[in-house]
This record gives C-alpha cells, sequence and structure tokens, in this order.
C-alpha cells in the first residue's frame, strides 16, 4: 500500500483529511505508511467547500513549510478531493496531488476527470479548473466505513453510467437487491472504464464528456437549494432526482417514452428515501438552473436520454419543461 508515497522524491507531504477520513480511514493506511507527513484538516461537508476552507488549508500548507516540490495526497470523499486538489494545484503555481478517494462516489466519478473547485456565493463549483492528479488509488475497503445512505449516494453515479452509456450495465444493476452487502469491486471497475473512456476522448468537456453531468442541471440545483434546510441532500440523492426529472423533460420533447421514465423513476425512488421537506420551489431551482456551466447565452443546456444507454448533450430546456419536471418530482414523494 505505501508504494503510492514512493513515486517521487517530494520534500514535504501534506495529508489533506476532514475530520471523518481521519478518524475511519487514516488507520487503515497508517499501517503501511512509512514516510513522514503533515495533516492539514478541514471541516466535512458540502457547505464547508468554500474559499474559507481553502484558505485554511493553504495556511496549514504554509505553517506545515510546503514548497513546490511537496506532494498532497487527499484522503476523503468528492469534498475533500474537490477541494484538495484545487488548493494543491493552486499553491505557489501547483504541486503535485493524489487523490485517495474514501466515498464510493469519489471512488466512481469525482476522482477521476481531473475536474477541481470550490462552491463560491452559493453556486456549486463555480470557481475551480482542470488538472489531473498524479494517480488515483482505489481501496474498496474504505466503502466499509460509510453509512447505507451514503453509500447510496455514490451508486447514484454508478446508476448514471448505465443509464448514459450502458443498458446493459443498468440491467445489471436494477437486479442488485442489498448493495450494502454486495461486493462493489466490479461495479467501481465498470464505472471507472466508462468515466475513462469518456474523458480521454473529451477531457476539457467540449463535447462528449457532457453526457456525463446528466441529472446534474437539475441535480445540482436542488443540492443547492437545499443545503442550508432541514431537506437537505446528499450530492447521490440530488443527482436521483435530477435524473428523474431530467428524464422526465426527455418524456415532454417526445425524446423517451413514459413506460422507461416511469420505470427508471420508480426504481430510483424504491433506493433513495427522500426528505419529505426537501424544496422544490420553481422560482428558485429555475434560477440556479441558468447558472449551470453547460449554459451559452442564458440559456439552460441539458444532457438528456433519447434511450436507457443513450445520452443526448446540448439539449435546450425552458424553464415551462423544468416546472413539469418537478411537478412530477413531487407527485412520486406523495
Amino acid at each position: 500500500m505505501n508504494e503510492f508515497i514512493e513515486v517521487g522524491d517530494y520534500s514535504n507531504l501534506m495529508l489533506i483529511v476532514d475530520e471523518n477520513s481521519r478518524k475511519y480511514c487514516l488507520p487503515i493506511i497508517l499501517q503501511n505508511l512509512n514516510h513522514d507527513f503533515r495533516i492539514v484538516e478541514v471541516k466535512s461537508s458540502e457547505k464547508n467547500k468554500s474559499l474559507e476552507s481553502s484558505k485554511r488549508i493553504w495556511q496549514q500548507m504554509i505553517d506545515h513549510n510546503a514548497d513546490r516540490n511537496s506532494l498532497c495526497i487527499n484522503l476523503g470523499g468528492g469534498v475533500i478531493g474537490d477541494m484538495g486538489g484545487f488548493c494543491a494545484s493552486s499553491f505557489m503555481r501547483g504541486v503535485d496531488f493524489i487523490q485517495l478517494p474514501t466515498t464510493l462516489l469519489s471512488m466512481v466519478d469525482s476522482s477521476i476527470g481531473g475536474k477541481l473547485g470550490i462552491d463560491f456565493n452559493g453556486f456549486k463549483n463555480l470557481v475551480g479548473l482542470f488538472k489531473d492528479p498524479e494517480s488515483v488509488f482505489i481501496y474498496p475497503k474504505f466503502l466499509k466505513t460509510l453509512s447505507k445512505r451514503e453509500l447510496m449516494s455514490g451508486m447514484a453515479e454508478v446508476y448514471k453510467y448505465g443509464l448514459i452509456h450502458d443498458s446493459e450495465f443498468w440491467n445489471q444493476l436494477i437486479k442488485i437487491k442489498n448493495v450494502h452487502t454486495s461486493d462493489m469491486t466490479d461495479l467501481i471497475f465498470k464505472s471507472l472504464e466508462i468515466k475513462k473512456d469518456i474523458v480521454e476522448k473529451d477531457p476539457f468537456e467540449k463535447g462528449l464528456r457532457k453526457v456525463l453531468n446528466f441529472g446534474h442541471t437539475i441535480g445540482h440545483a436542488l443540492e443547492t437549494a437545499n443545503l442550508n434546510t432541514k431537506g437537505h441532500l446528499l450530492h447521490g440523492e440530488a443527482v436521483a432526482l435530477g435524473m428523474i426529472g431530467e428524464m422526465h423533460i426527455s418524456f415532454q420533447k417526445e425524446m423517451l417514452s413514459q413506460k422507461k421514465l416511469d420505470q427508471v423513476a420508480d426504481f430510483l425512488f424504491d433506493q433513495y428515501e427522500i426528505n419529505g421537506e426537501t424544496m422544490f420551489e420553481s422560482e428558485i431551482i429555475f434560477r440556479l438552473c441558468l447558472m449551470d456551466k453547460k449554459n451559452r447565452n442564458q440559456k439552460i443546456l441539458a444532457s438528456l436520454l433519447s434511450d436507457i444507454g443513450e445520452c443526448q448533450i446540448n439539449i435546450e430546456i425552458q424553464q415551462s419543461e423544468i416546472d413539469l419536471a418537478l411537478d412530477y418530482l413531487k407527485s412520486k414523494l406523495k
């Protein structure tokens, strides 16, 4: 396990963690970590993926005498990976970093592809850059530290890969009766294969890579709108709702049948226990959708399904279509 430490001759090793990865995951790697390192700790959760937290990371790196020949290891979920990578890539104009994801969500999604960043002024991932890590190391044993809710949050991105790219994979996924007791290694590997294939063809999201944003136009808006409410959603929960909502827009545009929409919606609602206090306020969700990074000229451009396993990009959607999709989501919650 310590091979990832021996990737080069670094002057300092910074281990960026939150309170959860420090408590539950750091002891697992310490058994094989024969290298001096400094702990850089920030608070967990999406609401702390911020400029203020980034400032604290940079200050701790300064306090630990980090220089341009330092290495950052981001030990945590998507928040640590995104923010730790962003801080490393901008510190002294860039130091090397490694992603060591500890959640299913970060293993199958955010740890690869080079997207880094922080939320800003209430908008998700508004400030950031593209920069690949030196390495990504996946240790499925970390999944044993997760709650069922956190594990299912990660499964939303796994489901997404089947829906956008591989109908056979989707059919395999819907047969799994208990995710929490399943061997996740094959599902992780298949998900990474799909994302790797897409990202290598379009590393900077100029075209094809936008299919990976399926469910994220509405999903990010729902996640942001509910960030500090009683209806708080984990990222994967918001993406699951976003995928259903965007499939409803595909149905409105006659790209997808009602039968397929209802089948996927019913399956996903069976997998997730959505808080009854989740907020679906139309004007707020629409305003947040307008801030989506895929948009052009104040037109909301989404990635929509034309079939299970097939996704189309740059499809303009209207506020009225979003409103109907939100109504459909609310009807399913009753």
